[in-house]
């Protein structure tokens, strides 16, 4: 016999199971039969030791009913088993495989024992030659009849077996892509709330900025109107050099503004940002801002 469930697998099938309604140990075996329709049963000593690892581990719980346990999922085990669901998609997929394997040797079973008898037959008829048709010769039909029938009966339900599994695992393989789709939402709205959060917190940027320009006078006196003409020739010269003209003066300045704004933010994820720092920042932005604006003022 073919194997049903890979390493593992089974496991994964018990929490689907449970996650569709609590069922207790008997009810899970019976259930397992029905959905390969006879095909494969396992036994208790092969589910309830998986049913108390999963308790063990906390994805599972049971209550006691009739003296009986009723397992139920817990909140892991749905998160486990949501985890999981393309894993589950492709159990969904080796399922309908190994009914359609366990099909198949049962219909060579029933071929090879169908070829026997009516080899068996063939033989009968010739060593009583005389004898067209006795009790034997009607049972030996009725047999192959049977076998016939169990046959068609059995190839029947792999068939159907098959297609419901295969529409389990496309309904699995859309939820989960259904669910993927909702993470990635999620992720994007939080990603704009934080982006917008970031926006309005200018003091930060103030702050960061000011770590930027380190140390430049306060703006308002000569030294630091002087300290800011040489600071900033210096810092022309040398700070994003590596950022080669476009030709285009605008885009160049949104080129600028944009290496300014990244640099600010790592060094506000490295460094971190006191209270005094953001009230330095502003004022080193307040100065900065006023010489640009002059600077750009002048070319009117």
């Amino acid at each position: 016999m073919p194997p049903v469930f890979a390493h593992g697998r089974l496991r994964l099938y018990l929490l689907k199971l449970l996650d569709e309604a609590p069922r207790h140990g008997y009810e899970v075996i019976r259930l397992l039969e029905e959905r390969f329709q006879g095909l494969y049963a396992p036994s208790a000593g092969t589910v309830y030791p998986r049913l108390a690892k999963l308790e063990a581990e906390g994805l599972v719980t049971h209550a006691t009913e009739g003296g009986r346990k009723v397992y139920s999922i817990t909140d892991a085990g749905r998160a486990e088993l949501a985890d999981r669901g393309g894993e589950l998609a492709d159990l969904e997929v080796e399922i309908r495989d190994s009914v359609t394997e366990l099909a198949a040797e049962i219909r060579d079973d029933v071929r090879g024992a169908a070829g026997d008898l009516r080899r068996e037959m063939r033989a009968a008829a010739s060593a009583s030659a005389t004898r067209v048709e006795d009790e034997s010769w009607k049972a030996a039909k009725e047999d192959l009849r049977k076998a016939r029938q169990e046959w068609k009966e059995q190839a029947r339900r792999a068939k159907d077996e098959s297609r419901r599994a295969r529409e389990e695992a496309q309904q699995a393989r859309r939820q989960a892509k259904e669910a993927q789709e909702r993470a990635r939402e999620e992720v994007q709205r939080i990603a704009g709330q934080l982006q917008e959060q970031f926006a309005r917190s200018g003091g930060v940027l103030g702050s960061l900025a000011g770590a930027w320009l380190g140390g430049a006078p306060a703006a308002g006196s000569a030294d630091a109107s002087a300290a800011g003409a040489d600071g900033d020739a210096g810092r022309a010269s040398e700070w994003a050099a590596d950022l080669a003209a476009t030709g285009d003066p605008a885009r160049d300045l949104d080129r600028l503004l944009d290496r300014f704004r990244d640099e600010v933010r790592d060094a506000a994820r490295d460094r971190g940002v006191t209270s005094a720092q953001v009230a330095e920042a502003r004022r080193h932005l307040e100065a900065a801002c006023g010489r640009l604006g002059t600077t750009f003022g002048a070319r009117s």
